[in-house]
C-alpha cells in the first residue's frame, strides 16, 4: 500500500486540523493547603529506556534509580523527541518541537522561539526559586540563555554537549568551566558531580520556600568521557566493549548522583513534599546493541526505540507513588501542564498547547482525550520538510513514514507491517498527520526564525558561533574537534541589533580563551584513559583572508599570523543577516567559526 498521505482529500485534512490535540483554555487547579510543592526534574542526555537494570538492561548498575522506580508511578508508553535539543524544547514549553524553532540541535534551530512562555517562567510568576544545572541545548546567546527564560541560578555549559564549538574551548567533562549567571566560572570536579553538587546547594539555600531546581546531565552525551572508577565497574564484563564500558559507566555515576539527591532531600525533611521526576531526552545513543529492551532504533530514529523513553514520578505528599504503572499514550510536553495542575500554579496559555494534562491519569481516572494522536518526527534540517521521518501515535498503533503500520500489542519490535490488514487505521493516523502539520503552517512554524539581539546591556560583547549558522551543509563547524581539522562550511547568522551606533566585529578562528592565532597549529592532544576523544592535530596554516557581509556593509582584510581580524562600521537598529567567512590561499570558504560583536 502506497503513501497513504498524497491521496488524502483537502476537506478531510482541514477538518483534521481541528482535531490536532492541541488546547488553549485555562489550566489551572487548587492549590494545596500546604506549602506549594518542590519540584525537581531530572534528565539525562542520550540514555534509553533499555539503559536502566529496573527496566531489564542485565549489565548496567543503577541500584538508586531502580529503587526510585519501585516506588514511583511510571509511565511506560511515555515519549519524547528522537534528539536533544527538540525534546527539552517541547518539554519546557508544552508545546511541539517543530511549532518553537527547535526541530533541530545546530544551524539555528535550536534557539527557543524567545515569545514561548516556559515552565521557569510560569514558576517565578508563581513565586517559585528556579535553577538549571547542566545542559540548556536551547540558545547560548540573549534572549535565548537559561538565565533570560526564567532561571535565576544556572549553571550551563554551551550548545549540545561540552566540547561542541560554543562550547569554553578546551573542556573535556573534568575540571570545565561553565557559565554561572552571564558570567563565566572554573569548577572543580566531574562534570555529573559538579551538577548534582550545586543543585543540591542550591535546594539547601531555598529550602524555606518552594523551588523548581532543573538538572539536566550531559552524561551519557559523547564523547564517553569517564572517571576511571567508573570504567574499571564494568572491566569485567566481556560481552561489554569499551564504548559501553564508558557509557554504562557514565550512567552509574549519575545513578549515585541521583541517591545522593534523594538522601540529601530526606535529611532535609524535603522528600515528602517534593515532586520528583527522572526522564532521559531521547532513545539510547550506545546501549541498542547490548540490550534493547524489546524495541528497534536509537537516538535518532522514529521507530519505537528512538523516543519511547522512562518517566517516573513520585510526589509522597501528593500520593504519588507506590510503584504503579501507567500505559497510556503520553509525551514530553505533557509535562508543564501536569505540573501546573499539580501545583496549583497561575497560567492561561497564550499559544495553544499540545500538551495535557497527566493528572486525571495520575488520579487513575480515564480522560476524555485517551484516544490522542500524537507525532514525533526527526527533521534536522535547516526548513521543516513535511513526510519527513515521522511515526503517528495512537494508543499502540504506529504509522512510520506513512506506509508501515505496526501494532505494538504483538509486535512492540515493529517488524511486521499489518497497513494492508488495517487501511482504516492507517488512513486515520495519515489524516492526524495532515491536520497536525496544517496547525504548524497556520502558527508560520516553517517561515519564521529566531533572531539573536546585539547592543544590549544583558550580553556586550556578543559572541557568535559557527554551531547557530543558518546553513544547508554546516558539516563539523559545529564542534571544536570541525574547528580545529577545519571544516569548510558557508551560512549566516540571523541578528537584531537593537540599538543603533558604532559595532565592533571580530571574526575568529579560534575562541578568545583559546589565545590562538588563526593559523595556529599544534599537535593532537595525548592519550588519557578518562578521555575517549582526544583533540586532533591543528595543521592547516594557510588562511589568507577575512570577510564580513552584513547590509550595505562589505568588509576584507589579510590574514597573517593575528588571533582575529577586527572591523567597525555604524548599524542602524534592524535586523540583518550576518556572512562571516575565513579563505584560505585556494580560495576556498570557511566560517569565520567565532564572530565577536561589541557595541562601543
Amino acid at each position: 500500500m502506497k503513501h497513504l498521505l498524497h491521496r488524502l482529500l483537502l476537506p478531510v485534512i482541514v477538518a483534521a486540523a481541528s482535531l490536532a490535540g492541541v488546547f488553549a483554555a485555562r489550566t489551572e487547579a487548587a492549590p494545596s493547603p500546604q506549602r506549594p510543592p518542590n519540584i525537581i526534574l531530572v534528565i539525562t542526555d542520550d540514555q534509553g529506556k533499555n539503559d536502566l537494570a529496573c527496566e531489564g538492561n542485565p549489565w548496567v548498575q543503577t541500584p538508586n534509580l531502580d529503587r526510585f522506580h519501585s516506588e514511583s508511578v511510571r509511565f511506560t508508553n511515555f515519549h519524547v523527541s528522537t534528539t536533544c535539543a527538540p525534546t527539552r524544547g517541547a518539554l519546557l514549553s508544552g508545546r511541539h518541537t517543530d511549532r518553537i524553532n527547535v526541530p533541530h540541535t545546530i544551524a539555528g534551530r535550536s534557539l527557543l522561539f524567545d515569545d514561548e512562555r516556559i515552565l521557569p517562567e510560569i514558576l517565578a510568576q508563581n513565586g517559585y526559586a528556579t535553577a538549571m544545572f547542566g545542559k540548556w541545548h536551547l540558545g547560548d546567546n540573549y534572549p535565548y540563555r537559561p538565565e533570560d527564560r526564567g532561571f535565576q541560578e544556572a549553571v550551563w555549559h554551551a550548545a549540545g554537549g561540552v566540547g561542541q564549538g560554543p562550547d569554553y574551548w578546551g573542556n573535556d567533562y573534568f575540571d570545565d568551566t561553565y557559565h554561572h549567571n552571564g558570567r563565566l566560572e572554573k569548577f572543580e570536579g566531574y562534570c555529573t558531580d559538579v551538577f548534582f553538587r550545586e543543585a543540591l546547594r542550591f535546594i539547601e539555600a531555598n529550602r524555606d520556600r518552594p523551588f523548581f531546581t532543573y538538572i539536566a546531565t550531559n552524561a551519557p552525551h559523547g564523547p564517553l568521557n569517564c572517571p576511571e572508577d567508573y570504567i574499571d565497574r564494568y572491566a569485567d564484563i566481556p560481552e561489554l566493549n569499551d564504548t559501553l564500558r564508558r557509557f554504562y559507566g557514565m550512567i552509574t555515576n549519575i545513578d549515585d548522583n541521583f541517591g545522593r539527591l534523594r538522601a540529601r532531600l530526606a535529611e532535609l525533611g524535603l522528600a515528602d513534599n517534593t515532586i520528583l521526576i527522572f526522564m532521559t531526552d531521547n532513545g539510547t545513543a550506545y546501549g541498542s546493541k547490548a540490550f534493547d529492551a524489546g524495541m528497534s532504533g536509537h537516538k535518532g530514529s522514529v521507530l519505537e526505540g528512538g523516543h519511547r523513553v522512562p518517566f517516573y514520578i513520585q510526589w509522597p505528599a501528593g500520593g504519588i507513588g507506590g510503584g504503579r504503572d501507567i500505559g497510556a499514550l503520553t509525551a514530553h510536553f505533557d509535562v508543564l501542564p501536569t505540573l501546573v495542575e499539580l501545583a496549583g500554579l497561575r497560567f492561561t496559555p497564550h499559544k495553544p498547547l499540545d500538551g495535557r494534562s497527566l493528572v486525571p491519569l495520575l488520579r487513575g481516572e480515564t480522560p476524555e482525550w485517551i484516544d490522542r494522536i500524537i507525532t514525533v518526527d526527526t527533521q534536522r534540517v535547516l526548513n521543516l520538510t513535511k513526510y519527513k521521518a515521522y511515526s503517528v501515535m495512537q494508543g499502540e498503533w504506529r504509522l512510520v513514514n506513512g506506509n508501515r503500520l505496526y501494532d505494538l500489542r504483538t509486535d512492540l519490535k515493529q517488524q511486521h507491517n499489518v497497513i494492508d490488514q488495517h487501511p482504516e487505521i492507517a488512513e486515520r493516523l495519515a489524516l492526524a498527520y495532515e491536520g497536525w502539520w496544517a496547525s504548524l503552517l497556520a502558527e508560520g512554524a516553517d517561515t519564521r526564525h529566531a533572531w539573536i539581539r546585539v547592543g544590549t546591556p544583558w550580553e556586550n560583547p556578543t559572541r557568535l558561533a559557527a554551531h547557530d549558522l543558518l546553513s544547508v551543509d554546516i558539516g563539523r563547524a559545529w564542534h571544536q574537534f570541525g574547528i580545529i581539522e577545519p571544516t569548510p562550511a558557508v551560512g549566516l547568522w540571523k541578528v537584531d541589533f537593537v540599538s543603533g551606533g558604532r559595532y565592533r566585529f571580530a571574526l575568529r578562528r579560534f575562541p578568545r580563551e583559546s589565545g590562538l592565532a588563526i593559523n595556529a597549529t599544534f599537535p593532537a592532544a595525548p592519550k588519557q584513559r578518562r578521555i575517549a576523544d582526544t583533540a586532533p592535530a591543528a595543521t592547516k596554516d594557510d588562511f589568507a583572508e577575512a570577510r564580513l557581509y552584513i547590509g550595505a556593509h562589505a568588509f576584507r582584510a589579510p590574514i597573517t599570523d593575528e588571533e582575529e581580524i577586527v572591523f567597525e562600521a555604524d548599524m542602524p537598529p534592524g535586523r540583518f543577516d550576518v556572512d562571516a567567512r575565513l579563505i584560505d590561499r585556494a580560495g576556498r570558504f570557511y566560517p569565520a567559526y567565532y564572530l565577536y560583536i561589541e557595541k562601543l
